[in-house]
């Protein structure tokens, strides 16, 4: 059976690319999201992928760039929708929040079709998401340093929760984060219409990291031949999971001296960081609170009175 998405077709074994259009730029020009179609020589279960839907998170794109090369559909059992760029307007000018009305989008789930502008897109993108029996959102850290992780964001008490869990497990970056998300994400808006959906969190980078990006291909592999779109067998190995977060802000103005690692346990009492003056003088030195793994830091070392440093994941187990 022939499959859409927006301008993209394809019929059993075919690829086909095009655009899902959303609405007008401000010249009154149409546009549209870059999408595509893999539609499996077999039948099967539906898969769909989105990426940048903060628009300065690339390593999503580049899983994208990187991932339907290797897609053979006459190999495939079902089909894979994917929408490329799902934040067009952030995208264009290489910012995290939509400049059009300053909104997150992946705040705006599921969406508005008659809305502001993300809204739109985000029902849009949400209709795809529907069709599909799975559902991986691709984001990154934004521009902070941040360990790959899949984020699992329905909460425990969630009926899909356990398939959620699962869903991450199989993806195999080795770190999950297993916390109830904001209203609006999709990874939240998805299971409640009753499909498993996480968002791998692809590290953090400007621009894109060919590290993390390598990691998200062989996470959807991991997807696809576990869930029978392709041949073979994937046995999910255990992944270290945290159920929550503690951050850190700087109580002074200075620069900032890390004395723990990205993705190091520490103890609680254990100094993460110190704050000096340009000059090298100590400010201030600020310890952990409690027992667990230095998740994400700030990139740049430069920061002022009450400004984001890092987070810690705590409640830790091996699942």
């Amino acid at each position: 059976m022939t499959t859409t998405l927006g301008t993209a077709s394809a019929d059993p074994g075919e690829i086909d690319t095009g655009r899902l259009e959303v609405g007008e730029t401000r010249d009154g020009s149409p546009f549209g999201l870059p999408v595509a179609v893999i539609n499996g020589e077999r039948s099967g279960k539906t898969l769909y992928i989105q990426a940048a839907s903060d628009g300065d998170e690339l390593n999503g794109v580049g899983v994208v760039q990187r991932l339907v090369p290797q897609l053979d559909p006459t190999a495939l059992a079902g089909t894979i929708l994917i929408v490329g760029i799902v934040n067009y307007h952030a995208f264009q000018v290489a910012q995290h929040r939509n400049p059009i009305d300053d909104t997150k989008m992946n705040r705006a789930y599921p969406g508005n079709e008659t809305g502001t502008s993300s809204e739109r897109i985000a029902a849009a993108t949400f209709e795809a998401a529907m069709r599909a029996d799975l559902v991986l959102d691709l984001h990154q850290g934004s521009t902070s340093r941040m360990i790959d992780e899949v984020r699992v964001r329905c909460g425990k008490r969630h009926r899909l929760h356990s398939a959620c869990l699962e869903l991450a497990k199989v993806f195999g970056c080795g770190y999950i984060l297993d916390q109830k998300g904001p209203e609006g994400q999709l990874a939240r808006a998805a299971p409640d219409e009753g499909v498993p959906t996480v968002d791998p969190e692809l590290g953090g980078a400007v621009g894109w990291d060919e590290t993390s990006i390598q990691k998200g291909v062989e996470g959807i592999f991991n997807v696809l031949t576990y869930y029978d779109f392709l041949e073979g067998s994937v046995d999910p190995s255990p992944q270290t999971r945290a159920r929550g977060f503690e951050q850190y802000g700087a109580s002074c103005g200075g620069l900032i001296s890390f004395q723990v690692e990205l993705g190091e346990r520490v103890q609680r009492g254990e100094t993460l960081f110190e704050v000096t003056t340009p000059f090298g003088e100590p400010k201030t030195t600020v310890s952990a609170d409690s027992d667990g793994i230095l998740w994400r830091t700030r990139r740049l070392p430069q920061v002022a009175t009450g400004e984001y440093v890092c987070s810690v994941a705590t409640d830790i187990d091996e699942h």
